[in-house]
C-alpha cells in the first residue's frame, strides 16, 4: 500500500463553487495518474504551467486528464506519468456567466447648477452587469497573483471611478438639473462605454449599466412637492373632481358617513354653482334680446298701434282745438274756421 500511496488519483474541480466569484484557482496540488477534470455548466477550465496558458477547455463534463487533456496542452502534451511522479500544474476555473451588481454613491456628488456656488449635491444608485471578457489579460493582470476574484472586488474597482463618470455624463446629458431622471438612459449609456473601456484593462467587460434613481437634498424634494401641489390646485375644476372621487372612493372602501357627506356636499356645491351660472346666462340673454328688439331695431307700426300709440285722434273723439288753425272746437267733425276734418 505504501508503494502506491503517492499515486492516488485526484479530482480537479471547482471546490465550493459560488455564483459571486469570477474565477477560482486550483493550485499547489500534484495531478496524479488517472486524475479527472470536471467542468460544470457556466465554467471554463484553463491549464497553467509556470504562469503561462497551456490550454483552455470549455466543454462541460468529466474528462480523463492523461488521455483527454494532456494531448491538447502546449508544452505538456508529451508528458508521461511515471511510477511515482505527477504533473505540477494549476487549473484556473472561470465563471462564464454574466453577473449583476448593485451600486450606489457613497457620498453626494456636487454637480454644477445655476445659482448654487457649491453645486447641487446628488446621490444615485442602480445596477451594472459584468463578465470576464479576455482570459489572457485577466491572467496577466489579476489571476497570476490571486487565488480568486469576487464580484465585490469588481464593485470596489467600479466605485473608485464611478463618481467621476457620473459627474462627466450628468453635465453632458443632464440639461435639466432638476429632472435628471428624464436623461437617465443617455447618461447610463455614456457611463457604460467609459466604464467598459476602463475595466477591459483587467480583462472584465461591462455589458450593462443602469441608473435606477437620482436623489436630491431634502429641501429640494420638498420644494418640488410644493410646486406639484400648487400646479394641481391651480386648476380648481380638476381639484374639485379629484376631491369628489377621493371622498366617494373612501366611502366605498368603508370610510363611513363622513366621507359620503363630504362627497354629497361637494357635489351639491358644484351643481349649485352650475345652476346659478346657467340662470345668470339666461337672464342676461333674455334682457339682451328685449333690448335689441324694442329699442335697437324699433317696433313695427302694427305693434305700436296695438299698444295705443296716438294716430291723429284717440278713440274717434274730435279734438278741442283744430290742429290746422287752432280754432276752438265744440265737438264738430269739421273746423268752422278752415274746414279741416277733425274726426
Amino acid at each position: 500500500m505504501g508503494l502506491f500511496s503517492g499515486q492516488l488519483a485526484n479530482v480537479v474541480e471547482w471546490e465550493e463553487y459560488k455564483e459571486d466569484i469570477l474565477f477560482w484557482k486550483w493550485t499547489n496540488k500534484e495531478i496524479k495518474k488517472g486524475s479527472k477534470l470536471i467542468i460544470r455548466p457556466g465554467q471554463d477550465a484553463i491549464f497553467l504551467f509556470n504562469g503561462k496558458t497551456e490550454g483552455i477547455f470549455k466543454d462541460e463534463g468529466s474528462f480523463d486528464i492523461e488521455s483527454q487533456i494532456i494531448p491538447f496542452l502546449s508544452t505538456l502534451k508529451g508528458f508521461k506519468f511515471g511510477f511515482n511522479s505527477g504533473m505540477r500544474a494549476e487549473v484556473l476555473f472561470i465563471n462564464t456567466k454574466e453577473l449583476t451588481v448593485k451600486w450606489g454613491t457613497k457620498n453626494p456628488i456636487n454637480i454644477q447648477a445655476p445659482g448654487l456656488p457649491g453645486g447641487m449635491p446628488i446621490r444615485s444608485f442602480g445596477t451594472f452587469n459584468c463578465k470576464i471578457a479576455d482570459y489572457e489579460i485577466l491572467i496577466e493582470k489579476i489571476a497570476g497573483i490571486k487565488q480568486q476574484y469576487s464580484i465585490e472586488d469588481v464593485k470596489e474597482r467600479v466605485i473608485s471611478v464611478l463618481d467621476q463618470l457620473l459627474m462627466k455624463w450628468i453635465v453632458r446629458e443632464g440639461k435639466d438639473m432638476f429632472n435628471l431622471q428624464a436623461n437617465a438612459f443617455d447618461i447610463s449609456k455614456g457611463i457604460q462605454q467609459d466604464l467598459d473601456m476602463e475595466m477591459q484593462k483587467i480583462g472584465i467587460g461591462i455589458t450593462g449599466f443602469a441608473i435606477s434613481s437620482f436623489s436630491y437634498p431634502k429641501e429640494v424634494q420638498e420644494m418640488a412637492q410644493k410646486a406639484a401641489a400648487q400646479s394641481m390646485i391651480g386648476d380648481m375644476n380638476k381639484y374639485q373632481q379629484m376631491a369628489m372621487v377621493d371622498a366617494m372612493a373612501n366611502n366605498k372602501g368603508g370610510g363611513g358617513s363622513q366621507a359620503a357627506d363630504m362627497a354629497s356636499s361637494m357635489m351639491g356645491m358644484s351643481m349649485g354653482m352650475a345652476m346659478g351660472q346657467q340662470m345668470m346666462n339666461n337672464m342676461f340673454g333674455n334682457n339682451a334680446q328685449q333690448m335689441n328688439g324694442g329699442y335697437g331695431g324699433g317696433m313695427p307700426n302694427q305693434q305700436a298701434g296695438a299698444m295705443g300709440a296716438p294716430q291723429g285722434n284717440i278713440g274717434g273723439v274730435a279734438p278741442k282745438f283744430c290742429p290746422n288753425c287752432g280754432q276752438p272746437n265744440s265737438g264738430a267733425k269739421f273746423c268752422p274756421n278752415c274746414g279741416h276734418q277733425l274726426s
